[in-house]
């Protein structure tokens, strides 16, 4: 309560569309906070399906997990909330149409983001038609997203957006777990690619070895986490060509008309190549760098460190000065000199 007080004192102290923005998120989090209920309360619900609650079973384990692996003890995840929705959130981006120049916004506390979340899928869709109508050299996307953190204001609670069907239930859900907690533990302010990219990095480290320790490599839910990192891999490899291609394309000398036919048939090849529903644009590949930057100077910093907790106290270092900009798409220099100053001996 006195977090969501804070909040509105700043709703006060904002302009209109930040007051509306954040009105509607304070409201979407009082809503979330208030179906939430305790773990043990849920476990003990006969009408909660028992494959959720062996699963909820879990999570103190996986918290102790990430505790032991460096990552900051919190109150999170100690409830339950039930949303009876596809989603924890509608994430609205934008990205310039000839260029990946992201569109950001400036909140006060937590500096700029590239991104906006909203509870209502309908007020996500309407603020995007908005914002593509008022900024004709501007692609905007909408995405769901399972889980957010945030970032110590509230006890965030277990979301039943958070556990899938299958048998990689386990691995998905410990891996938004502890990608979470890795925002709970290192937030560098103004830098969404390596505050994402490095929660990504160490979820997807520490999930591996807790499933395959947990089960076995020849597990269900090993060889369903092989195929789904697999899968992952293989968007996130189509993805990042797509971008490099139209990056060169955006820097060229051709004219807007020529690259605007280039890019249409680029993004119809990746859209035939993935598989998907509907072509993509820039903001969605601006937004796949977002969490995927930085993976092989994060995997040199580890190795010089030894593990993943020393490797999280070198990080945990870091400041904004450390950066040469704000929001800087490409960090492994930062990496780098910090694997030199910290863990290189």
């Amino acid at each position: 309560m006195r977090c969501l007080l804070l909040l509105m004192a700043m709703i006060g102290g904002s302009g209109c569309f930040t007051a509306r923005y954040l009105l509607q998120a304070a409201s979407g989090q009082y809503e979330l906070l208030h179906v939430a209920r305790p773990l043990s309360a849920v476990k003990e619900d006969p009408t909660v399906p028992p494959r959720i609650r062996a699963l909820l079973s879990k999570v103190p384990a996986i918290k102790r997990y990430g505790q032991l692996n460096g990552l900051t003890p919190t109150g999170n995840y100690e409830r339950y909330a039930d949303l009876h929705r596809p989603a924890a959130v509608w994430v609205v981006q934008g990205c310039k149409s000839l260029s990946f120049e992201p569109k950001r916004w400036a909140f006060p506390i937590v500096g700029t983001v590239p991104y906006l979340g909203f509870f209502n899928p309908e007020a996500a869709r309407s603020f995007a038609a908005d914002l593509a109508k008022e900024e004709r050299d501007l692609d905007v996307t909408v995405r769901t997203a399972s889980a957010y953190s945030t970032l110590g204001w509230f006890k965030d609670p277990v979301l039943s957006t958070m556990i899938p069907e299958g048998p990689g239930a386990f691995g998905e859900l410990a891996n938004v777990i502890l990608h979470e907690s890795v925002h709970a533990t290192i937030y560098v302010k103004n830098q969404s690619a390596f505050d994402e990219s490095l929660a990504s990095f160490v979820a997807d480290e520490l999930t591996w070895l807790l499933v395959v320790g947990r089960s076995g490599l020849q597990s269900e839910e090993a060889k369903a986490m092989i195929e789904g990192d697999e899968r992952g891999a293989r968007f996130v490899k189509e993805m990042h060509l797509a971008y490099e291609a139209l990056d060169a394309i955006y820097r060229s000398a051709r004219s807007d008309a020529e690259k605007r036919a280039l890019k249409e048939a680029r993004l119809a090849e990746l859209q035939q190549t993935l598989g998907l529903r509907r072509r993509f644009n820039n903001a969605d590949l601006a937004g796949s760098r977002t969490y995927d930057t930085g993976r092989p100077a994060f995997e040199r910093l580890r190795r010089a460190c030894g593990g993943l907790p020393k490797f999280l106290a070198a990080v945990r270092s870091l400041e904004e000065k450390d950066f040469q900009a704000p929001q800087q798409s490409d960090f492994d220099l930062v990496i780098d000199r910090l694997t030199e100053r910290t863990c290189a001996e």
